[in-house]
């Protein structure tokens, strides 16, 4: 098609504001699905993202449209993830772009996301397309949310489209705004091709599925391809396009957004953010690709059978396809045996991948307590980085350990400000400002540390403000604070996996109420097992889990006491042999008790 008929756009918004309500209605209005294929959150193919309602792979769907003109055009939609941990994924789905569709639920006006993905779609310099969603909510306020977003993007308020996607008021207006305020496509159909690996996923027959935008030239099944980064060559085993499942077609014309199958067996071979060009006559200069993602929270991945552990290599290979943001490095525990360290950013995103492997490759996990890189000073000079509490150094060569640090903000109404100030303090955060987005609602800026941040510090906040505060936050700097390891001693063994880093003033009562919880959670055995909290060669907390007796004594109906005694002793003897063999198995809830040490 011509390209002046072409349209490429991105859906971005806070987390469920409607975005893939949206999506299934542009597809219904295109007849791009027939009505008996149609269901909710049709683009969310994953059990998981229908289950817990929120969109985490983006994904790409073309459709066809004739205008109120009477001109027929050619819309490619990128389904974009709203929360805060997959916003990696909305970064590279904005870079397939030229406009971006910005949803704004009408009764919560802007959030959090709005704006962090806001910020990502004018970094590309793409044309926004701003829509009030849900208008048919009794708590709906259209008008106050339009003066909000024409303070903030300087686009007049009557631009605004103010729709329903649940119950279609307003949809076709969204079409036609797209085909005429989103621009086309510029690229040069002559030019030696040119096309961006915006995402990928593995499938058993065809191999790394890469999901690609051309830039220049065009796509033709019988040429044969390399990837510039990699320098892999390949000839594609199908190309095609999305409507919405995958259609192969003879050639993807410039401006349009389609698939690639590669034929390649294994990830490294075709990495997102690499260009795709012919392997004769093809591009001198790549497209600038991705920034690389860093990883913020860390976690052992183990599998309880340790025969799996081939499996559970395969499977995160196979996750990091289509996952660009997830790191991972074999790694050994004394407790648990072969695992790896599995890098994330951020606590949903662990949850979500833990998940995945377990549903997808059918995989049994035991997972430590997340923890975050730390940058430790040698008394040498050197600088190290760290991501387990492992692997701190000991303690008499160490000058200072630095932690990440984050600048987070937090929008809620203003009421709420002395509880979330409280809790911040608690976390150890710093204050920095406050801003009045209107008579009502207020947005604060802190500095907190990322350690304090990734276990409950979210679920906390939206308690404390009964669901009506949202958060963004970015990583601000690493500092240098007081900090010590503490190490956790099961039967006089340390066990690594429950070792953690803390502030020094933290360790006492962190090690007391984690001492006290694995007490409970540590099964008896037929010997008294210590458990012990310590920092250095310091023990600053120590709880005994009681032995399970037998009644050896059952057996004596009177008679003279030193035979009792005899026995007794006896029982003394096999259980000390019993305590310097035995091996005491530290259940999966022990772990799990990392993450709830603040009090309940």
């Amino acid at each position: 098609m011509d390209q002046a008929h072409i349209r490429n756009f991105s859906i971005i918004a806070h987390i469920d504001h409607g975005k893939s309500t949206l999506a299934d209605r542009l597809l219904q209005l295109t007849n791009t699905v027939s009505e008996r294929n149609m269901q909710e959150q049709l683009l969310d193919s994953m059990d998981l993202e229908r289950e817990r309602g929120v969109t985490i792979k983006a994904s790409a769907v073309r459709m066809n449209y004739r205008a109120k003109d009477g001109q027929d055009y050619l819309i490619n939609l990128i389904d974009t993830p709203g929360h805060v941990d997959f916003s990696y994924e909305v970064s590279r789905a904005l870079q397939a772009c030229e406009g971006a569709v910005l949803v704004v639920d009408a009764s919560q006006g802007i959030e959090a996301q709005t704006l962090a993905n806001l910020y990502l779609a004018l970094d590309q310099d793409l044309e926004l397309v701003p829509i009030i969603n849900k208008i048919d909510l009794p708590a709906a306020r259209p008008a106050d949310v339009a003066k909000e977003l024409e303070d903030l993007l300087g686009i007049a308020a009557d631009q605004m489209i103010p729709i329903s996607a649940k119950q279609g008021l307003g949809v076709p207006d969204v079409l036609e705004a797209i085909v005429k305020r989103v621009p086309p496509p510029t690229g040069n159909a002559s030019a030696p091709l040119r096309a961006l690996v915006f995402d990928s996923h593995y499938d058993s027959y065809k191999g790394v599925v890469a999901y690609v935008r051309v830039m220049d030239g065009r796509v033709d099944k019988r040429s044969i391809m390399r990837l510039m980064a990699t320098g892999a060559k390949f000839e594609p085993v199908e190309i095609g396009v999305f409507s919405p499942t995958m259609q192969p077609v003879d050639a993807i014309e410039v401006g349009e957004v389609g698939y690639i199958a590669t034929g390649f067996k294994t990830v490294s071979e075709c990495r997102v953010g690499d260009t795709v060009t012919t392997a004769t006559n093809g591009a001198e200069e790549p497209l600038p690709g991705y920034s690389k993602v860093k990883p913020m929270v860390f976690a052992g991945f183990y599998p309880t059978d340790n025969d799996d552990y081939a499996d559970l290599r395969d499977a995160l290979e196979k996750l990091q396809l289509n996952d660009a943001s997830l790191v991972y490095e074999p790694e050994t525990s004394q407790a648990l045996n072969f695992g790896f360290r599995v890098g994330f950013l951020g606590l949903f995103h662990m949850e979500i991948i833990q998940e995945r492997l377990e549903r997808e490759y059918d995989l049994d996990i035991l997972a430590t307590a997340p923890s975050v890189a730390y940058e430790v000073v040698l008394t040498s000079g050197e600088t190290i980085t760290i991501d387990s509490p492992a692997q701190l150094p000991e303690e008499n060569s160490i000058r200072e350990v630095r932690e990440p640090w984050m600048k987070i903000q937090i929008y809620t109404p203003q009421e709420f400000i002395g509880p979330i100030m409280d809790l911040v303090i608690k976390k150890r955060g710093t204050y920095v400002t406050t801003e009045y987005l209107d008579p009502t609602r207020v947005m604060l800026h802190y500095n907190i540390p990322l350690a304090e941040v990734i276990v409950d510090f979210f679920d906390r906040l939206k308690s404390v403000t009964k669901g009506y505060a949202s958060m963004d936050y970015q990583f601000d700097e690493y500092r240098a604070g007081d900090l010590v390891k503490m190490d956790i001693l099961v039967n006089n063994d340390p066990v690594d996996a429950l070792a953690m880093i803390v502030h020094r003033d933290d360790a006492f009562h962190k090690g007391q109420k984690l001492v006290t919880k694995l007490k409970e959670l540590i099964p008896r055995q037929m010997f008294v097992v210590p458990i012990q909290a310590a920092v250095g060669k310091r023990v600053i907390s120590r709880a005994n889990v009681s032995a399970i007796r037998k009644d050896v004594l059952a057996k004596c109906y009177g008679g003279d006491i030193s035979r009792k005694k005899k026995l007794l002793e006896k029982q003394k003897k096999g259980k000390k042999r019993m305590k310097m063999v035995g091996q005491v198995e530290v259940p999966q809830e022990a772990f799990m008790a990392l993450l709830s040490l603040e009090d309940e």
